[in-house]
C-alpha cells in the first residue's frame, strides 16, 4: 500500500510538473509620446507691496513683445546683479537674481519681472540702472 502512494504521488509531480503552461511572451510595444516641458517657473519677491501694485498696474492694453521684456530683463538683471556684488551699493541689492538669458521662461514671468524692475525704481525710487525704460503710467 505504501508502494502505491508512493508511485501515486511521483505520478502526480510528474503530470503536475508538465502540464505548466508556457507563459506568453508579449513583446513591449514602444510608444513615442511628447513629453511635454513641464517645468515652470515662478517670480518671487520679498516685497508684499508688489503683487497689490503689479495688479492695478497689469493692463494688457500696455503689454508689449516678448522680445522687448527679454531684452530689457537681460540688461535688468545684470545691472541688478553687478549692484548686488558691489558691497557700496545698498543692502536692497543683496540677492543675486538667478536669470539665464538662454532659458524659455514665458511671457508671463517675463512679463512680471521687467514690472517688477519697474516697481522698484519708480516706486521704491532706487535706480537698478540708467537710462531704464519708464513704461509703466502711474
Amino acid at each position: 500500500m505504501k508502494q502505491i502512494f508512493l508511485w501515486m504521488a511521483i505520478v502526480v509531480f510528474i503530470v503536475a510538473c508538465s502540464s505548466q503552461k508556457k507563459m506568453a511572451h508579449v513583446p513591449q510595444v514602444e510608444k513615442e509620446e511628447i513629453a511635454e516641458d513641464s517645468v515652470e517657473y515662478d517670480l518671487e519677491t520679498f516685497d508684499a507691496k508688489f503683487e497689490t501694485w503689479y495688479q492695478l498696474h497689469n493692463n494688457p492694453s500696455q503689454f508689449r513683445t516678448l522680445q522687448y521684456y527679454e531684452s530689457w530683463n537681460r540688461q535688468y538683471v545684470n545691472a541688478w546683479n553687478a549692484n548686488a556684488m558691489n558691497p557700496g551699493k545698498s543692502s536692497f541689492f543683496e540677492t543675486i537674481i538667478g536669470y539665464d538669458p538662454q532659458t524659455e521662461y514665458g511671457f508671463e514671468l517675463n512679463h512680471e519681472l521687467f514690472y517688477y524692475f519697474q516697481y522698484v525704481e519708480n516706486v521704491l525710487k532706487i535706480e537698478i540702472m540708467p537710462n531704464s525704460p519708464n513704461v509703466v503710467r502711474f
